[in-house]
């Protein structure tokens, strides 16, 4: 019976360390695909833009919205940097 719960202990702290390294990636995962769908709006404001100059887009309200977009996605991937680096530094503050 002890072998038993021995043996359970053992299976729920592999289990337990899986999920984290699993967490881990998933945080780093989302962090990454964040940062690309950010690059990628920029890209296509950028294209847009460099359309409109050609004379290939006559709508400047989609140029004007793109590049909203573009400003707001990269205005907040850089609040949200900066967040984590405060979050960062305050736990390197703590004392043990």
């Amino acid at each position: 019976m002890i072998d038993r719960i021995s043996n359970i202990g053992q299976n729920l702290n592999q289990a337990g360390q899986t999920s984290q390294t699993k967490n881990q990636g998933d945080f780093a995962d989302i962090l990454k695909n964040a940062i690309e769908k950010v690059n990628q709006i920029q890209k296509n404001a950028e294209q847009m833009s460099a359309d409109f100059a050609l004379g290939k887009i006559s709508n400047i309200h989609e140029v004007i919205i793109e590049a909203e977009k573009a400003t707001i996605a990269l205005r907040l991937t850089t609040e949200v940097r900066n967040r984590i680096v405060q979050a960062y530094q305050e736990i390197m503050r703590m004392q043990l």
